[in-house]
């Protein structure tokens, strides 16, 4: 029979015919049939089935087999002995490889036969022994996948006992190898069909033996935490997360997270290919393994595997929201990174540029499940932008697309952030891990945040910005000297001239910082930019002194040349103790400050009794205005006033600001003020703001002026003007007040108008200026404070102590023609705002505007070149020169300004590290887009008046600089060495990647609140401008320019290394 069997297979005969004959064949196995001639159609069988040349020959090598092992069931035992069978599975079959997958089918189908045979139980205990040894042969996917449907239809051939335990981990070691190269979704399926039955293979061992499952999940957790470089281990793994019982994890994590033995290298690398399983379509509670993960690793403060690990994976988790399969649980996951990655907006900010995209796909892409996928996107979108406010550069366009779907009220908002935090915003984490390779396009250099210090960036980058302030301190001779000045002029250098993206200035801020400013915590950048004024003016005030107490301490070459630009001195300059003190004209003592931030003020009461007046003048740096009573609603808080009035309330700074401001310089509301602005009108402006600061106000009831000529209290108006105009005027915006009612500080978000040009009514005395004050006034200065709390304005740089004397004159004549003093218009130009986002006094986030008014040539519009506003917006249709009023630029000008051109690239936005460039408009509606955003410090520049010398170069009594100063040498020593050093550092983070990943992480500790803070070496101290002035100012935490190497590259190791670690598909 098997002669004819094999003569029909190989014949011409047509298939038709040969399965008529194979069935004659087939029904004559009921026939009985001596032994030699079954085991003839047995060996004939299992060689049609084995290596069969086509699909017919094996179809009729399964039908002829099983007819006569079912009839002949003694002579097919005798066939399929256990030597067979070990044969099969140790040397194959003929030409046929042993790890065939034809060979398991062949079994398989065998012992199907012979089930009900007693012979059966020592082939089942051959395959125990060997599917032990073929998985640890690591087959691929297709032989694993046949040998488990084969283990799980003969549950009797699975390993026992101690065997089980191994074969469980060999298994899932297996699967750690599985890899699929094909492209066609037909051969995806099939690769991910094989996964599922492997998967479902352990999953019943781990049901009928469950001393099994601890073992097999701690063989997951060291493949997927090796950091073996050379291995991949296969996203497949993520098939069995689905197996494992959830009841599970709480004790999995706590095992896993306390684990002394796992170092936090091991740990990250477990938790990056956790969250790249993802990938894994159909994968189910890998989300939830994920976030208990990162929930655990929060519990036990290992926030450097969070920081790692979040700005590694977040990119990748946000990429698989594209795909439907796999987005609802990319989507929880992505949700808790972001809602729980809160003192640094880095993380959100890596996938912003992609939201866009998403939002529109998502609205296009036709499935049923897309809106309402979109709906809880845009909310965390929105959830995310309102925690990390301030950056209208990155959020435009997202407002924009999601501007017609649902936002979540700012209650739900609180909550959802509330959730998932393990760090606040008062944490001891340096925010800002610079990514960029280089300076951005605008060739400015950003300011590393080094902790809730966006107060002190924001106005270092105003002041960098104030261009000539900027040159003169570039200017002065300060070698060889430690003061704030000093450090202040290397700061300026290094935002000039460095290769880095942004810079980390650590030795200024500590050399700045009000001792009051807690480190790590948000402050007031006014507070800050007054300390910061008045420190660098007593400073020099201070040598000044000195110089002149000990005149031969400095040689003739001590003082600076005439040419700001000179960088040698002579050998005198060097040895002097003093620093030399910049070439000012002729005998002016001023100092810098006060040169280039300093104006007086004039301040005058007349009682309207007996008319008599007393006046008195005071300098200042800058003028801090409130809002007039119609700006606030009805209902809501009022302003509060100095103390001389305690009907109002109190409009204070930001963030741990003054909460009454200082006397003399706030305008606070009267009970009757003459300028007012109409009502249901545009909103209010700057020039409003100023005109209210400078309103005539009455001073009655309990606000009533002590009058000396009339021996009592008395009704009476006080006044206020400018009588020198500050070469730059810094105004503030006092916009938080208290709420009686609910006993809180609220922020008013009413949007001011900024306009880029306006002009200020300095009232210039028409004979010498005679300083008086009338010590009966409740405006008098005040003492100065301790150095610990240092005044907030500028003291009188010449005859501090002397009494000014006290003038009264009778009649109202005098005061109404303003005193006998002329009235100009000084025309000024917007340099530079600082914006406050957020609503809280206690948070939010600042960043700054600025704009370059000086170019490389010194160019400056005089006066005449501006045109008077023929409407001011606020009823006032005819200005005078006695009123605040902005300017407007020749029609011809006026889109350049706003919208396009050179000029328009002139704007910059300074958002910590990140630089670029923007518009005038984006400052003009930046409240209009971002309700929470508004202008808090403003900087304008004075204009030359008309006759006036507009070259800005410098002359011997000239204030203005036309071109950089060159660097003197100590300053370019320094910034040379630091950009070597940056850029040895930079190619050695290409080149060391693998090597430099696996050397150990400094040590980190715990700080008192139980959040963790870092040495010196820290993982989380950014590695961009770490070195900063250390380039000059030698710190006792380097000892050797090779010791700062080897730190800058063991935090490589923690930073660019891992970046190759991405296993995107």
């Amino acid at each position: 029979m098997d002669k004819i069997l094999e003569g029909l297979i190989s014949s011409n005969h047509s298939v038709p015919v040969k399965k008529a004959i194979v069935k004659k064949v087939v029904e004559a196995a009921e026939k009985e049939a001596t032994e030699e001639q079954c085991q003839a159609l047995y060996t004939l069988t299992a060689r049609l089935i084995l290596l069969g040349e086509d699909a017919f020959q094996k179809q009729v090598g399964f039908q002829v087999l099983e007819a006569y092992a079912r009839y002949h069931r003694p002579e097919f035992e005798r066939f399929f002995s256990k030597d067979f069978v070990l044969g099969l599975l140790q040397q194959g079959y003929g030409q046929l490889d042993r790890k065939d997958p034809a060979i398991v089918d062949y079994i398989h189908c065998c012992l199907r036969l012979l089930i009900s045979c007693p012979s059966v139980l020592e082939i089942f205990s051959v395959i125990q022994v060997e599917v032990l040894r073929m998985v640890c042969e690591r087959p691929e996917p297709a032989l694993c996948a046949r040998l488990s449907t084969m283990l799980s239809d003969f549950v009797q051939c699975i390993p026992r006992d101690k065997s089980a335990i191994l074969f469980c981990q060999q298994l899932v070691r297996t699967i750690s190898y599985f890899h699929c190269f094909a492209s066609q979704e037909r051969e995806l399926r099939e690769y991910v069909g094989q996964v599922n039955k492997v998967s479902a293979l352990l999953q019943n061992i781990w049901k009928a033996d469950p001393a099994t499952l601890l073992p097999s999940l701690q063989e997951v957790f060291a493949i997927i935490s090796s950091t073996d470089p050379s291995f991949d281990p296969s996203i497949a793994l993520a098939c069995l997360v689905q197996h494992i019982p959830l009841q599970m994890i709480t004790v999995l994590i706590k095992s896993l997270t306390t684990d002394q033995n796992v170092k936090d290298a091991s740990m990250t690398k477990a938790l990056c290919r956790m969250i790249d399983w993802l990938s894994w379509p159909l994968a189910q509670h890998v989300d939830i393994w994920v976030i208990a993960l990162l929930k655990g690793l929060a519990a036990v403060q290992k926030f450097t595997i969070l920081i790692d690990v979040t700005l590694l994976k977040i990119e990748l988790v946000f990429s698989r929201l594209w795909y439907p399969i796999v987005r609802q649980g990319a989507l929880a996951v992505l949700s808790h990174m972001l809602l729980s990655f809160q003192h640094s907006p880095e993380a959100f900010h890596l996938v912003v540029p992609h939201v866009v995209h998403l939002v529109q796909s998502l609205r296009t892409d036709g499935l049923s499940t897309s809106k309402a996928f979109l709906l809880q996107f845009t909310e965390l979108i929105h959830c995310m932008m309102y925690q990390y406010s301030g950056f209208p550069d990155l959020y435009d366009h997202i407002l924009e697309a999601i501007k017609d779907l649902p936002k979540p009220g700012e209650e739900k908002i609180k909550l959802v952030l509330n959730q998932s935090a393990w760090t606040s915003q008062s944490n001891s984490f340096a925010s800002g891990l610079l990514r960029q390779a280089g300076k951005s396009e605008t060739g400015k250099t950003g300011l590393v945040n080094l902790g809730n210090t966006c107060y002190m960036n924001s106005i270092i980058q105003t002041l960098f910005m104030a261009t000539d302030f900027r040159r003169h301190v570039l200017s002065l001779h300060l070698n060889g000297t430690n003061t704030l000045m000093k450090r202040l002029q290397l700061l300026f250098a290094f935002l000039a001239h460095t290769q880095r993206a942004a810079y980390a200035p650590r030795n200024f801020f500590e050399a700045s910082r009000p001792p009051w400013f807690n480190a790590g915590s948000q402050q007031d950048c006014s507070e800050y930019l007054r300390f910061l004024l008045d420190r660098l003016h007593e400073e020099e005030k201070t040598l000044q002194v000195l110089e002149s107490a000990n005149p031969k301490a400095a040689s003739p070459g001590v003082t600076a040349s005439k040419d700001p630009g000179a960088q040698t001195s002579t050998k005198g300059s060097e040895e002097s103790p003093l620093p030399p003190v910049e070439t000012k004209p002729g005998n002016d003592s001023r100092t810098l400050i006060e040169r280039m931030f300093g104006g007086r003020l004039s301040t005058g009461i007349r009682c309207m009794q007996c008319n008599s007046i007393s006046k008195k003048e005071e300098p200042f740096t800058d003028l801090s205005l409130a809002f007039c009573p119609s700006a606030t609603s009805q209902g809501g808080p009022q302003i509060e006033g100095p103390s001389e009035e305690p009907k109002g309330l109190c409009q204070g700074s930001v963030n741990g600001g003054s909460e009454v401001p200082e006397q003399g310089l706030v305008k606070p509301p009267a009970s009757s003020v003459h300028f007012v602005p109409a009502t249901n009108e545009p909103p209010l402006s700057v020039p409003d703001l100023v005109n209210y600061f400078l309103a005539p106000e009455i001073l009655d009831e309990e606000n009533a002026y002590f009058c000396e000529k009339c021996g009592s209290l008395q009704r009476a108006e006080r006044t206020m003007k400018v009588v020198a105009a500050p070469e730059y005027l810094i105004l503030t915006l006092l916009r938080f007040s208290y709420d009686a009612k609910c006993h809180v500080r609220r922020k008013i978000l009413d949007n001011v108008t900024i306009p880029p040009l306006m002009r200020l009514p300095v009232h210039a005395p028409s004979s010498p200026r005679k300083s008086s004050s009338s010590v009966s006034s409740p405006l008098q200065v005040d003492s100065p404070e301790s150095s610990e709390n240092l005044a907030k304005k500028l003291k009188p740089s010449q005859q501090d102590e002397e009494e000014e004397e006290k003038e009264r004159i009778d009649g109202v004549e005098e005061i109404n023609r303003g005193g006998g003093m002329q009235v100009q218009s000084v025309p000024y130009v917007l340099s530079s705002v600082v914006m406050h986002s957020g609503i809280s006094s206690e948070s939010g986030h600042y960043y700054s505007y600025g704009r370059n008014i000086n170019g490389a040539d010194g160019t400056q519009h005089p006066a005449n070149y501006f045109t008077l506003e023929e409407d001011l917006g606020n009823g006032q249709a005819e200005p005078s020169l006695s009123t605040c009023s902005a300017l407007a630029t020749p029609p011809e000008q006026r889109e350049t300004l706003l919208n396009g051109g050179q000029e328009a690239r002139d704007w910059l936005l300074f958002n910590d590290s990140r630089v670029t460039f923007t518009s005038f408009q984006s400052v003009q509606n930046i409240t209009n887009r971002f309700p929470k955003d508004t202008a808090y410090v403003l900087i304008y520049r004075k204009q030359e008046l008309t006759g006036q010398n507009i070259t800005g170069g410098l002359t011997a009594n000239g204030m203005r600089l036309s071109a950089e100063p060159p660097l003197q040498k100590e300053l370019l020593d320094a910034i040379t060495k630091d950009n070597k050093l940056y850029l040895q550092v930079r190619n050695r983070s290409l080149t060391l990647g693998p090597r430099l990943s696996r050397l150990p992480r400094p040590p980190a500790h715990s700080g008192p609140t139980g959040q963790m803070t870092m040495t010196h070496q820290g993982a989380v101290a950014p590695l961009v401008g770490e070195e900063e002035e250390g380039a000059s100012i030698p710190s006792a935490d380097w000892s050797s320019e090779r010791e700062r190497l080897e730190e800058t590259q063991r935090r490589l190791a923690l930073r660019v290394p891992v970046r190759c670690w991405t296993l995107i598909p």
